[in-house]
């Protein structure tokens, strides 16, 4: 095995990238109409949303922690951007604006929070979902808004070449640009950094607070344009959009390699992943099983994931103490 090749296969999207091969195999092959155009283009919806929605939350496990309120701000924001273009009738683009302007705004929030007050992330999470959601319902008194743009219709319902919806270009746009962010950049760095030792990163004199705040703003925008993109696919505002995010959020990261304690992840595997949980949902949709199985199988996906990343870091650390 020559060394690029030994470097592929013990890079983080390896696993996923190859589960992915032999699902797509196998449930194409049990099942012919999964590899239709019209189930592709199904498939790539799923992966345009739920996309922004795991890179939401794998810049916070990037730093350590976690966010509860992903569902809650990018379910506010969608309420946000319908409701104005809606009730106001606001243009499409000032209503998006405004909302990935919110987004932002509810990220700042919890890393303030968090950063100054030294409260963990999951308990001012935990409170901010409660507050972001009490708004949400506030706004719309759990009735959904309707009335949504015509130019928002069509990119929800448009397609490249009849097959690649174009709610996939800003989910691949985002994922180069934190690609870029991570590897190339210096916030990236400080956000691994400080989820890998935020001692050693605050004697390096990077600035704890400020990088916490600005993972959780990244955090609220992207779930903010993940909102906005299930509206558009939805054709509505529905104040339910965000209520099924959580394990989601956690699931593609955690397949994808990432370390919940911080200091790794990687946007290739973390979209793999998201690829993967797509496959199994549509899988069980294609053959009638219970879709309410797919939590099920969300969970037992990140009790196998967890394990399978204890298990390398355990081996990888008897191998460096061997040497």
């Amino acid at each position: 095995m020559n060394g690029s090749l030994a470097n592929a296969v013990r890079s983080d999207w390896f696993g996923p990238l190859l589960v992915t091969i032999v699902a797509v195999a196998i449930v194409g092959g049990f099942n012919p109409s999964f590899l239709s155009p019209l189930n592709i283009q199904v498939l790539l919806l799923a992966i345009a949303v739920n996309g922004l929605i795991a890179f939401s939350q794998m810049l916070i496990i990037a730093i350590g922690q976690m966010n509860l309120s992903v569902g809650a701000i990018g379910g506010l924001c969608a309420i946000v951007f319908a409701g104005m273009m809606d009730a106001w009738h606001v243009p499409a683009s000032l209503a998006a604006l405004t909302a990935l302007s919110l987004g932002v705004i509810c990220g700042v929030i919890n890393g303030f929070l968090i950063a100054r007050t030294g409260i963990s992330a999951f308990v001012i999470t935990l409170a901010s979902l409660s507050v972001y959601k009490g708004i949400n319902l506030g706004i719309t008194h759990a009735q959904p808004f309707y009335d949504i743009s015509d130019g928002v219709k069509s990119i929800g319902q448009g397609a490249i070449f009849g097959i690649i919806p174009w709610l996939m270009l800003p989910t691949m746009a985002v994922g180069l640009a934190l690609w870029f962010m991570l590897n190339r950049q210096p916030i990236g760095r400080f956000i691994l950094a400080v989820g890998g030792n935020q001692h050693a990163a605050e004697l390096s004199g990077i600035s704890i607070a400020n990088t916490v705040v600005i993972a959780h703003a990244l955090s609220g925008f992207l779930a903010a344009l993940a909102g906005l993109l299930l509206v558009a696919r939805l054709q509505m505002g529905q104040p339910t959009i965000g209520d099924d995010w959580l394990i989601l959020s956690f699931a593609a990261p955690v397949i994808g390699g990432a370390v919940l304690a911080g200091g790794h992840v990687s946007v290739p595997a973390t979209l793999l992943g998201v690829v993967i949980v797509a496959i199994i949902t549509q899988a069980l949709v294609l053959f009638d099983i219970d879709p309410f199985l797919v939590q099920v199988v969300l969970g037992a996906m990140i009790l196998a994931a967890v394990g399978a990343n204890r298990f390398r870091e355990s081996r990888l650390s008897r191998n460096l103490k061997r040497l």
